[in-house]
């Protein structure tokens, strides 16, 4: 079995989430003077929700993080209106899944595939 590169961004997501997991259900509040679980106007963690919110797993309108969803949203794997990462969806979409998804679309029309 081959591990592509593009499958292990989901791998490395996915084990994070686990780990913030464990230590919310371990009662571990906070690692490294970071909180596990963070919401609020502004929230600072591995998985934080608020309007900026920068963590692992952030979610707001300003995100940053490795997963982040929001209006403007940076990371590995970004879900936003402006979003930028190796793995970005969005209107204004930066990264190498949406370039190569958009490339390999146009080639298919160019040669009328």
């Amino acid at each position: 079995m081959t591990l592509n590169w593009q499958d292990s961004g989901g791998i490395f997501a996915l084990g994070l989430l686990g780990i913030a997991l464990v230590l919310t259900l371990a009662g571990v509040e906070t690692v490294a003077g970071y909180d596990v679980l963070s919401a609020g106007q502004t929230a600072l963690g591995f998985l934080a929700a608020g309007n900026f919110s920068l963590g692992v797993f952030s979610a707001g309108m300003f995100s940053v993080g490795v997963f982040s969803v929001g209006v403007f949203s940076v990371g590995i794997f970004s879900i936003g209106i402006f979003a930028v990462g190796p793995f970005a969806f969005g209107m204004y979409a930066l990264g190498f899944y949406a370039t190569q998804q958009d490339q390999s679309s146009t080639d298919s029309n160019l040669f009328g595939d």
